[in-house]
């Protein structure tokens, strides 16, 4: 619960989890300035959602170098809620009960629809506790696969002694179930990044998100426009330099690595990016080699990226590399390329590079993991083979104003964390706004 300095009552608010974090040392500058404008933030933000469609669910992955706390990736199919610390199940629950209320308010059943990643247990790990938490949230779910192999029942069992049963998909008078199965909604956990099949297209049906969410239509340079404008207004309402909270960026479109199309822009657009860098950190006095990361302007599971130091870096690239940078998941050609500030991650655990990862439903931010890999560098993606997820674990103590009374006061890092995400988020509805107007969806070669 908020309140006014005259002790009334703000509103009432679903509470944000206190974590620890692998951070233990004194709290830093740009955090402390978002914990101390606590009230003034949740009522900006309060008034956004007033005024825009919050989207179903968001994953955000964050970088967080100590003067600089930024999204570098803003995930509307988010795949990890296995990831998620137990502990934060109820909050879970709580979000979803709040977003298919919004949505749909008569909704009792939900046709629920994975990637096709059969063999990817770790993924349908997370469709099962997807499916649980929406059953707990009072709801009935089945999981309806697109894969054509399979024609009947399937249930697969999880390596965490989870199990659950994949249904082949049945449309009738344009609307999707399994079995005898006639759910009022379509629930999305799948990110269509080869398009959308035809089966999906003009349902009677709600379809969460909306299918122009996915990556057959959507760019993160869209994204990122949209978190400039996001990160501007927040930055003047706290009284703060919008780049501590914001990656620049450009892109670059008819790119063909293979064949070293498009070569001069990519180059052209990573030194103008550093030179901005460079500025930055001059002004704040960070010691730092500023770097860039490339990647598909479209896309998820960490393909089609790479780090930078130098434009003609670009003109350099060995066959495996810019065979690497070609394609992306499912073996989707990349054309276009995002160009964006790389921000250094300065956290870590047992000694390896973490990064945390930020999940809402609706709204509300309902956990969070750190995604660590031993085997990269504190400038690189970390959203690569070899990475381990840790779940952000649960303080016993609150968020306390007068922090110097307590010597062992850890302070609640995870609040700047989820205003940054849920900054994020705002800018994902701005984004999906703007791509209604785009009314040709791609359909699978």
């Amino acid at each position: 619960m908020l309140y006014n300095n005259d002790s009334s009552i703000l509103s009432i608010e679903m509470p944000v989890p206190h974590l620890s974090t692998a951070l233990r040392g004194p709290i830093l500058d740009l955090e402390n300035r978002i914990i101390s404008a606590m009230p003034t933030i949740e009522h900006w933000l309060r008034n956004k959602w007033r005024e825009h469609t919050v989207p179903f669910y968001c994953s955000v992955d964050l970088r967080n170098s100590g003067f600089k706390l930024a999204p570098v990736d803003t995930n509307l199919f988010p795949g990890g809620f296995n990831n998620l610390n137990p502990e934060f199940i109820p909050l879970c629950v709580q979000a979803m009960m709040s977003a298919i209320e919004k949505i749909c308010p008569d909704t009792h059943s939900i046709l629920l629809i994975p990637e096709n990643h059969t063999r990817n247990l770790f993924y349908l790990q997370n469709i099962a506790t997807l499916q649980n938490i929406m059953q707990h949230a009072g709801l009935n779910v089945r999981i309806g696969t697109l894969l054509p192999e399979i024609t009947t029942a399937t249930q697969i069992d999880l390596p965490n002694g989870q199990a659950i049963t994949l249904e082949p998909i049945v449309r009738k008078n344009n609307k999707l179930g399994v079995g005898n199965f006639d759910p009022c909604a379509v629930l999305l956990n799948n990110d269509l990044s080869t398009g959308v099949p035809e089966i999906l297209q003009d349902l009677n049906q709600i379809v969460i998100p909306p299918l122009h969410a996915g990556w057959a239509t959507r760019r993160k340079s869209d994204h990122f426009s949209a978190y400039d404008r996001v990160a501007q207004e927040f930055a003047e309402l706290i009284d703060i330099d919008p780049w501590l909270i914001n990656p620049r960026f450009t892109s670059c479109g008819e790119i063909n690595f293979r064949e070293k199309q498009g070569e001069e822009c990519v180059a052209s657009a990573v030194d103008r990016i550093l030179s901005i860098i460079r500025k930055k950190y001059q002004q704040y006095g960070v010691k730092d080699d500023p770097f860039v990361i490339v990647k598909a302007d479209s896309g998820t599971y960490g393909m089609g990226i790479m780090t930078v130091k130098d434009g003609a870096d670009i003109y350099k690239l060995n066959r495996k590399q810019r065979n690497k940078m070609a394609v992306v998941k499912e073996g989707m050609q990349v054309s276009n390329v995002l160009v964006q500030e790389g921000v250094y991650t300065f956290e870590n655990i047992n000694q390896a590079v973490a990064e945390p990862v930020i999940y809402m439903i609706d709204r509300y931010v309902v956990g969070g993991f750190y995604r660590v890999h031993t085997g990269r560098g504190i400038d690189e993606n970390l959203n690569a083979p070899g990475m381990y997820f840790v779940p952000l674990a649960f303080e016993t103590t609150c968020l306390v104003p007068n922090s110097a009374a307590q010597p062992n006061f850890i302070p609640n890092r995870f609040y700047a964390y989820g205003v940054v995400a849920r900054l994020a988020l705002l800018a994902a509805a701005l984004e999906l706004e703007q791509n209604v107007a785009r009314t040709a969806i791609p359909l699978p070669a």
